[in-house]
């Protein structure tokens, strides 16, 4: 799953947007940062947060894919002005409830922070953002204003250490 960097709440991860409204029935137009819909599965209690860190509870009633973003019906919201009033808020679920990924794969929001450095161990930057391409992802290196774009690749990527918030990589040519 490709979620977001944290929500305001460190137990949380956002994976979400409410982007617009659909039909008058209380629809949900949703651009999601999951691969799938395993996050809005019917029945789950996803957070909504505003801007100003405040959070509302709400459970999924449905949902199902609309073109490039997510239909999304929650319980109690039955109406377009109901719907509305959720515009522009991030959604976001409980990190313990996710599943465990096989080893050596992560969570974006397990990658993002790390400090990068080369395997000679010359710090590259912060990896500040995951770019999903058609191959593979890469990762957005920043040290200042210096920018550096890392494909995430095995041959690329050595090491990742969550627990030591580290990343080690040797550079493709050119780089």
């Amino acid at each position: 799953m490709k979620s977001s960097s944290n929500s305001g709440d460190p137990d949380t991860v956002r994976i979400g947007d409410v982007i617009g409204v659909h039909g008058l029935q209380g629809g949900l137009k949703i651009r999601s940062h999951a691969d799938s819909l395993m996050p809005y599965e019917t029945g789950r209690a996803l957070y909504f947060e505003d801007i100003d860190g405040h959070s509302q509870t709400l459970v999924v009633a449905w949902v199902k894919p609309h073109g490039k973003g997510l239909l999304l019906a929650l319980e109690g919201i039955d109406d377009r002005d109901a719907a509305e009033a959720l515009i522009g808020r991030c959604i976001a679920v409980d990190k313990a409830t996710l599943p465990e990924l096989e080893d050596g794969t992560y969570y974006w929001f397990e990658l993002i922070g790390l400090a990068v450095y080369t395997a000679q161990g010359q710090y590259l930057g912060i990896l500040e953002t995951i770019l999903p391409t058609g191959s593979n992802d890469v990762y957005v290196v920043r040290n200042g204003n210096d920018e550096i774009l890392v494909p995430a690749l095995a041959s690329v990527v050595q090491v990742i250490d969550i627990a030591q918030r580290r990343m080690e990589v040797v550079l493709p040519e050119g780089l």
